[in-house]
């Protein structure tokens, strides 16, 4: 969930009313807090803070993906045409979180419904969004002697085709403005999920994080 140049500048075009750029200003103070709230790239991150971390976000991700699950079912093109079914990671974290020895759950929270493509699409987002900075984070969890051996998954679900499955959600989301979506309501879904997100890990922030 990583401060990266390629979430915030590679969808900026010459048209202000282009839904990535849009999404990308909109939303851009909930998806600081994030980053803040997670500092995933911390120098001082130790195994017992990224547990906690991605336990939080494993029960999280069963949430979004749960209320998704049902967008499909009522919108099984629209499912289709974002290539919903390869887009599932909780599984992904709870992988991370047996490598790690910690194979437990930290409940779910309750995220609004998602009635229609515009919502879903305004969650994919921020899902898919956090792929994008995987590999730094990847990176730097390789550097950290106490995860000598364990490899974390979760954050770079994608590997070889992380760009390609990033420039495949952009592009369906433009067509679906194209073809009438309603742009405030991806954004607004966007921002009700980072902000959820964000209080849902607040639990895993460093104590100064908390306090600040």
């Amino acid at each position: 969930m990583a401060a990266d140049d390629d979430f915030h500048h590679q969808d900026d075009r010459s048209d202000r009313d282009d839904v990535l750029r849009l999404l990308r200003t909109g939303t851009a103070a909930e998806h600081e807090a994030v980053e803040r709230t997670l500092d995933l790239l911390d120098a001082r991150l130790d195994r017992d803070r990224l547990t906690s971390a991605l336990t939080l976000m494993h029960g999280f991700w069963i949430a979004a993906e749960q209320g998704l699950d049902d967008w499909a079912a009522g919108c099984p093109d629209d499912a289709a045409a974002v290539d919903w079914s390869r887009r599932r990671r909780a599984e992904l974290f709870a992988a991370d979180l047996r490598a790690l020895d910690a194979d437990r759950m930290a409940g779910t929270p309750r995220l609004p419904a998602i009635p229609g493509t515009d919502e879903a699409l305004g969650r994919l987002y921020v899902l898919e969004g956090s792929t994008l900075g995987g590999a730094f984070i990847d990176r730097h969890l390789a550097t950290l002697p106490a995860l000598s051996g364990v490899r974390i998954r979760a954050f770079s679900p994608y590997g070889a085709e992380t760009g390609a499955m990033w420039a495949a959600f952009r592009r369906t989301t433009r067509a679906h403005v194209t073809a009438g979506g309603d742009i405030d309501r991806i954004v607004s879904a966007a921002r009700d999920t980072f902000r959820a997100l964000a209080l849902w890990c607040a639990p895993a922030a460093r104590p100064e994080q908390v306090r600040a």
